[in-house]
Formats: structure tokens, C-alpha cells, sequence
């Protein structure tokens, strides 16, 4: 059963793709541009924002921290005197391995600012447009590491699991105003984020096959677009254990 609108044709479509630079977010630029779409992506590195342009001729790029809420304002504004808006997608992540007998302030703030204020600040920026026009799509990208704690994930995995809630949240309050919302839980993806970790990653899959899971979710109107199934079908069981059962689980597994 599809919960969101279902897209069966990309060309033509206005898509913006926030801390898209490199990784899932500009696999995901490349390929949306290759079906036609109109693709608009944003991230600080302009070095990589140019080097994605010359890559893919006609694809538009914004240089702005989305974290701040003026510049994501600003160019939404841009965006919007274009045309609608049919698809955004939020994609920036920022990632430091943290533990709480290591416990890091700076760190802990980084994290929330980058992975979820960035993602409100786009909602601000976009929502108001999307509602008048009772159409378009908003996709956050969060990860397995929101579905419940896990050792080394103390600052990253909270922030994921806030867009995770704010995703539900925002699918009761948009769907009946036509609008398709979608939370996006890889597991592990080659990406500059997950070679800081020092440890073999189950069910590894490149940015490229994250983004044509991604695209065949937003196509078939799916709400909880999850992959590699192999890995995160388990993840999913992990997520309803009890407590007793998911801590000696989690310890058994980590030997963490």
C-alpha cells in the first residue's frame, strides 16, 4: 500500500537536495539528473559542489550551511520564484563516534545542529509554499543508528532519531493536505561518514545503490524507505526487543 503520492515521471521535476556535495545526497543528484529532473543541490563545499556541476551540465548548485536558517530561507526563496518545488530531500549528516565516558559537549551540539536543526530550517524554508500549492514531497534521510541506542553513537544516533519522530509527525499533519512525506534508514553506505569506522560494516553498499533504493521508494509512494533490507530487516527486529533481550544483544554482537 502506497502512503505517499507516487512518482512515475521524473522529467521535468524541480528536485533540491540539501548537503548533497558527496555521498548518498549526490549519487542521488547524479541519478535524478540522468531521468530528466530539474536538480538543484546545496552543501558548504563548493570545491565539490563544482566539481558535481561539471560533472552533470545543467544541475544548479548553492553553496550554504544549512544551519543557517537565513542563507536556506534565501535560496529557497530563489528556488520558489523559479517554479514549485516538487521533491526536497535533506541529506546533510555530520558524524564523530561518542561515548558518554568520553562525553563531549561541542561534539554532542555539532551533531544536533548539522543532522537535525539544518532539517527544520529547510522545513521552514519550503513548507509554506508546499502546503499552498497542496502538492510536493520532503524526504529526510536518517539511519538504522535512530532506531534505538547503540555503543558509539551517543551524539549521532539521537539526532537520527528525532527525524525519524519528526518525519511521523509531519506525515499526520501533510498527508491530508496532499503533500508525500518520506524518512529514509540506510544501513551502511560507503560514504565519507562511515570511513572513520574502524570495523567491518555488514551489508556495505555503495552511495550509487542507496540512491536507486531510494528513488524506487519515492517512486512506489513508500513512507519508510529502508536498505539493504538483508541488514536493516534485522535492525527492525532489534528495534521491538525488550530491553533485557536488546542490551545483551547489542553487547553480544558489538563486544562493545
Amino acid at each position: 500500500m502506497s502512503l505517499n503520492p507516487k512518482i512515475d515521471n521524473w522529467r521535468g521535476k524541480r528536485v533540491w537536495l540539501v548537503g548533497a556535495s558527496t555521498g548518498i545526497g549526490r549519487a542521488v543528484a547524479v541519478a535524478l539528473h540522468a531521468r530528466g529532473a530539474l536538480v538543484s543541490v546545496s552543501a558548504r563545499n563548493h570545491t565539490a559542489l563544482q566539481g558535481l556541476a561539471q560533472q552533470c551540465p545543467g544541475i544548479t548548485t548553492i553553496a550554504l550551511d544549512a544551519v543557517d536558517a537565513a542563507a536556506i530561507k534565501f535560496a529557497a526563496q530563489s528556488l520558489l520564484a523559479q517554479g514549485h518545488i516538487d521533491l526536497v530531500m535533506y541529506c546533510a549528516g555530520y558524524y564523530s563516534a561518542q561515548r558518554a565516558t568520553d562525553f563531549q559537549l561541542v561534539e554532542m551540539n555539532k551533531h544536533w545542529q548539522v543532522n537535525y536543526v539544518g532539517a527544520i530550517n529547510l522545513l521552514d524554508a519550503v513548507l509554506p509554499a508546499m502546503r499552498a500549492a497542496g502538492r510536493g514531497h520532503i524526504s529526510l534521510v536518517s539511519s538504522v543508528a535512530g532506531f534505538r541506542g547503540l555503543p558509539k553513537s551517543l551524539a549521532y544516533g539521537p539526532t537520527k532519531a528525532a527525524l525519524i519522530n519528526l518525519a511521523e509527525g509531519l506525515y499526520i499533519d501533510l498527508n491530508e493536505l496532499g503533500l508525500g512525506v518520506s524518512v529514509v534508514n540506510p544501513g551502511f553506505v560507503e560514504t565519507p561518514l562511515t570511513a572513520q569506522n574502524g570495523f567491518k560494516m555488514p551489508a556495505l553498499i555503495s552511495p550509487e545503490t542507496a540512491a536507486q533504493e531510494i528513488i524506487a521508494g519515492w517512486e512506489k509512494g513508500a513512507f519508510d524507505i529502508h536498505f539493504p533490507k538483508r541488514f536493516t530487516r534485522w535492525m527492525k527486529i532489534l528495534r521491538v526487543l525488550p530491553y533485557t533481550a536488546y542490551f545483551k544483544a547489542t553487547k553480544q554482537f558489538t563486544g562493545l
